[in-house]
């Protein structure tokens, strides 16, 4: 979860003019080109890795304040002995999912963040060479 907040934190304070990600695609892992025609360009990306980030923290913050009781609305209907055990089949499966999204997330956030610096590379004078 901290690798999350940490890859965006720096996405967010990296990426100061989001336009330049508009029309580059993601990097194919294989060194393969990237298929242009279904995916969403690394602004799209940017855009999408901002939103989630509230409604992730937002969920958090939620899902602490609730009650043990107020978690599961079939919970009462469950008996003691079963019901526990599906209760934590269920948190198990759920914490699963969550953490192979956090891990996509935080994998896509990383690539978007080194993307944008390889394009400030390309667009920015070397400092060694006079700008003139």
């Amino acid at each position: 979860m901290e690798q999350y907040f940490s890859a965006t934190q720096k996405m967010e304070q990296e990426v100061m003019f989001p336009s330049l990600l508009r029309g580059v695609f993601p990097q194919q892992q294989d060194g393969a080109a990237p298929d242009a025609n279904g995916h969403t360009d690394l602004y799209e990306r940017y855009q999408l890795l901002k939103a989630i980030k509230p409604m992730v923290e937002k969920g958090l913050a939620s899902g602490s304040d609730r009650s043990p009781a107020s978690a599961s609305p079939d919970a009462s209907w469950d008996d003691a002995g079963s019901g526990e055990e599906r209760l934590e089949q269920r948190l198990c499966h759920h914490l699963a999912g969550l953490q192979q999204v956090l891990t996509h997330l935080t994998r896509d956030t990383n690539a978007l963040t080194r993307r944008y610096s390889q394009i400030l590379e390309q667009i920015s004078p070397s400092e060694g060479q006079p700008s003139w």
